[in-house]
């Protein structure tokens, strides 16, 4: 079936039966609650909304499995929240638990262009920095000596 447009809520269960997946294997209903702090009702409802969607095989009481497209919108996901976190730490340079919480709010919103030329920022600056002026640290400190901005 496709995945469409599904809302940031699923992305997140999605992202999360993937991580759990590569951790253990097995992914059960419980441990998706845990980890995202809500209720079991919750997580049963999400996962038929994302069965129905074609993302993901799902039975009462059955190990939950993603399909060959919920595994790809995972990894799509999981994807974003690592560039957007990567561009947040190490070129902005917040602290890991605010890049953390930002990129997961962010990934559910940037734009491919947008997300696009992040990546390519990043690379430029791997490339380009490296023995030369160093503006990062320049923006750092301009940062912390101007926060009102």
């Amino acid at each position: 079936m496709g995945k469409g447009n599904i809302s940031a809520s699923l992305e997140d269960y999605l992202e999360t039966i993937y991580e759990i997946i590569e951790e253990k294997q097995g992914v059960k209903a419980v441990e998706i609650s845990r980890r995202l702090g809500v209720g079991r009702s919750s997580v049963t409802e999400a996962l038929k909304n994302l069965a129905d969607k074609g993302l993901v095989n799902y039975g009462r009481y059955d190990v939950i499995s993603l399909t060959g497209a919920g595994e790809n919108a995972a990894k799509k996901v999981r994807f974003k929240h690592q560039v957007l976190y990567d561009f947040l730490a190490q070129i902005l340079g917040v602290s890991p638990q605010e890049a953390q919480e930002n990129a997961c709010r962010l990934e559910h919103v940037i734009s491919e262009d947008v997300l696009n030329r992040l990546i390519a920022f990043i690379e430029f600056n791997k490339q380009f920095h490296c023995g030369k002026h160093n503006y990062l640290e320049e923006f750092r400190r301009f940062h912390s000596e101007n926060k009102k901005l």
